[in-house]
């Protein structure tokens, strides 16, 4: 429980972009004493707990989960001595069990273990080969035309995700996800049918955890990855699983762990194998480059980004998921340029940028959650170069993207930026930057 506990402290630290000897000045505890209690190596009292609640403004969240401790270690230990299994009957109650706790208690979820959530690529990877007979015979019969309409709702999701950000989407996923597993109980349908669904249940499941990560709910996210890997395997889908897994890494290198991101994303390649088309390899090639640049490895980040392009260079092939619409040459550019920022190469990172932009990137009107995060990065790399004008005109874009769009992730990365650019308040434009900015 420490361990967990301190994890959602550290990342909650992190995310609020104070260096870490502020926040231990302003919490009153010495670097190492939080340091050691992060890591799960000190008790989180209530004295610690209150000090985060006082200085990252949450509340008293952080002292209610340090005095459930004894019932979460206990929900816990009962969740691990009643494991389930990768087939059917566990894909169903996996989808049970966390809309149900979702509902309840959101504190219930706990933070995976790299060790764990390695273990569910490991678990579904296996299932895929153990496929189950999947027709139902109850009195609800499912067809063709809902099967369509369940596919359209989930499109449709995706691209409020897009334009609106991740706020209150969670819910309507878990929506259609709770849809598809009354489906899958009471519904009668053949095998092919059935696989469709769990494979609707898998995206449905998918998306709920791609929100619950965009607002920083981690622990909640990785159990809905779960989820959706568990129905992937269970519809032997290894598309729809490999691209959740995909997602899984965002989560992982976004929260520290580079080097697991980038195992998930080999087994999710080598899994995929000669099903895959172009455009597959290509999101997973790009996505391994950035987890590659995360982890400090310049020469296969690049490797990995050249594969990205070479793959897109094929072009379009009949058997594209609808869910790769994304994956295009200015996606691979601005991710390239994130990753030349981590790889401390802002010259290379302006450059990659440009190039996205040339590629007619539609991040203003179809991407401005994720264009917001970019043009931040942009900005960034521009402060980086001493060049406030060219900063304060990718930051101002950043800005215009995140008006009407509620994302964690897009506003603590701009918050992020701000905290730079104060180091140049002394500079009128940044300085009205900032204050027109300011909330």
């Amino acid at each position: 429980m420490a361990a967990d506990l301190g994890h959602a402290l550290r990342e909650a630290r992190k995310r609020s972009g104070m260096p870490f000897s502020r926040f231990a000045r302003l919490a009153g505890f010495s670097e190492s004493h939080l340091r050691s209690v992060e890591n799960g190596h000190r008790a989180v009292t209530d004295a610690v707990a209150r000090a985060y609640d006082a200085v990252l403004g949450t509340g008293a969240a952080f002292q209610a989960m340090a005095g459930r401790g004894t019932a979460m270690a206990q929900d816990q230990e009962q969740y691990s001595l009643a494991p389930l299994a990768w087939d059917r009957t566990g894909t169903l109650s996996a989808i049970s069990r966390v809309l149900s706790r979702s509902d309840l208690d959101r504190r219930a979820f706990v933070i995976a273990s790299g060790a764990t959530i390695a273990g569910m690529a490991s678990h579904w990877k296996s299932a895929l080969g153990v496929p189950d007979p999947l027709s139902g015979s109850g009195s609800r019969q499912v067809g063709e035309d809902l099967i369509r309409h369940i596919e359209q709702r989930l499109g449709l999701l995706r691209h409020l995700d897009d334009e609106l950000g991740s706020s209150h989407l969670a819910r309507l996923a878990c929506g259609e996800l709770e849809l598809i597993a009354r489906l899958l109980r009471d519904g009668s349908y053949t095998d092919a049918v059935g696989r469709r669904l769990y494979s609707l249940a898998a995206e449905a499941g998918r998306q709920a955890a791609w929100d619950y990560f965009d607002q920083g709910e981690h622990a909640i996210a990785q159990a809905y990855f779960e989820t959706a890997l568990r129905a992937s395997s269970t519809a032997g889908d290894r598309i729809t699983g490999a691209y959740a897994l995909s997602f899984l890494a965002v989560h992982c290198y976004s929260t520290g762990q580079p080097h697991l991101a980038v195992s998930l994303l080999e087994t999710a390649r080598s899994t995929v194998g000669r099903s895959g088309t172009p455009r597959m390899a290509a999101m997973l090639a790009a996505r391994s480059a950035r987890a590659l640049s995360k982890a400090g490895d310049r020469r296969a980040c690049a490797s990995k980004l050249l594969e990205a392009h070479k793959a897109l260079d094929q072009g379009p092939h009949p058997d594209d998921p609808d869910t790769l619409y994304w994956v295009t040459r200015g996606e691979v550019e601005m991710i390239a340029g994130s990753s030349a920022l981590d790889l401390a190469d802002p010259a290379e990172a302006i450059r990659r940028f440009d190039a996205a932009i040339r590629a007619d990137y539609p991040g203003d009107d179809q991407y401005p959650r994720s264009h917001a995060i970019y043009m931040a990065r942009a900005a960034e790399a521009y402060l980086a170069l001493h060049d406030l004008d060219g900063a304060l005109a990718k930051a101002a874009q950043s800005v215009q993207c995140m008006r009407g769009v509620d994302s964690a992730r897009s506003a603590s990365t701009l918050a992020s930026l701000r905290k730079k650019l104060t180091g140049h308040a002394q500079s009128p434009a940044v300085r009205e930057f900032l204050e027109e900015t300011g909330s």
